[in-house]
């Protein structure tokens, strides 16, 4: 049987959340402290306003964790330096009946969903084991870890574990630019599971192609942005890796996402100075998701790139930025005023 996890309560300056009662850390800081046993969702849902941190302490927790707008400045963090001791995790598609009848659709079956501005997640894993095996009825097999539209996201040092739609990277409206800063997480996935229209920077980020026992190629894309075309910058993967479970040029580095509900979207990615290993297919490293949004037609570039999966041998399968266009695309000119990343 699956363990729930429960808030047991909260009484003067301690807080108990799980097996036993944890004083604040300071006076002067609002601390909640999860144990295993307790709910970080009911830690989110005891925070009053923001600038709270929400301390997970090692062990497994199947929650199901929103954040809701009003909750800015919001800091989730594990208690261990090591991002595998405190596992978020949750089992939820696209297709899986609601109690109340249709489906939770792919923006609902995030374990995590966040629209709080400003927030900061360190130091976790965050994922979502429903697997395609256990439930061959459904059609919609988009099965998210993380959907995050707040402006000024942060994610340091965490873990996001999933097969489709692993990460949905987007923002609190169509006509929003809303920010988010990755840097040394590690991301797995296998088909388009690092999406959405976000101004996203991956700053020394692994991604993982996972093996699927399928018969066609490709089995799956890394990235599939769906950047409104008003805004000028997209995914930025720079200083990373792309590294694969799968046999050699099995993936894509990405399609462009066109969703029906903004066809005006003109989809922006740039992987740069990140080594590309074999999995990816080198010779024609993208493709189209629908064949009237052709890839060629996208703001899809590369740039300094090394490793099996980045030789160019057919340039135009590959456009490249040149020297002075990749002056363009930085962490700073993706983020403007906020550097989450400490001095350029």
């Amino acid at each position: 049987m699956r363990r729930r996890t429960l808030l047991t309560g909260i009484a003067g300056g301690l807080v108990a959340v799980g097996a036993a009662p944890v004083p604040a850390l300071a006076h002067d800081r609002r601390v909640l402290h999860v144990r295993p046993g307790g709910s970080v969702q009911a830690a989110v849902d005891a925070v009053d306003g923001s600038g709270w941190t929400i301390v997970v302490h090692p062990g497994t927790y199947r929650d199901v964790v929103n954040i809701p707008a009003g909750k800015g400045e919001l800091t989730l963090c594990g208690a261990s330096r090591d991002p595998r001791a405190a596992v978020i995790v949750f089992d939820r598609a696209n297709g899986t009946p609601r109690p109340e009848g249709g489906t939770y659709g792919t923006a609902g079956s995030a374990t995590l969903t966040s629209a709080a501005p400003g927030l900061t997640v360190r130091e976790l894993t965050i994922a979502n084991d429903w697997l395609r095996a256990d439930h061959p009825e459904f059609t919609g097999t988009q099965a998210v870890a993380a959907y995050v539209t707040g402006d000024r996201s942060h994610f340091e040092r965490v873990r996001l574990l999933a097969h489709q739609d692993t990460l949905f990277a987007d923002t609190t409206a169509l006509d929003t630019f809303d920010r988010q800063y990755y840097r040394h997480c590690y991301i797995e996935g296998d088909v388009d599971f690092v999406f959405g229209r976000a101004r996203a920077v991956f700053d020394s980020c692994r991604f993982h192609t996972l093996q699927r026992d399928v018969s066609f190629t490709p089995k799956g894309m890394v990235f599939a942005p769906a950047t409104a075309r008003a805004n000028p910058y997209g995914f930025l993967a720079l200083h990373s890796r792309i590294t694969s479970g799968a046999e050699d040029a099995a993936y894509k580095i990405a399609r462009p996402w066109v969703p029906s509900y903004e066809t005006t979207a003109w989809p922006s990615l740039v992987v740069r100075d990140t080594w590309i290993g074999p999995g990816i297919d080198a010779v024609a490293p993208y493709t189209n998701m629908r064949d009237a949004y052709p890839w060629q037609t996208m703001r899809f570039r590369e740039y300094a790139n090394s490793g099996p999966g980045a030789v160019i041998s057919m340039p135009e399968n590959r456009p490249q930025l040149t020297a002075a266009e990749a002056g363009a695309h930085t962490r700073r000119t993706y983020l403007g005023e906020w550097r989450p990343y400490g001095r350029p």
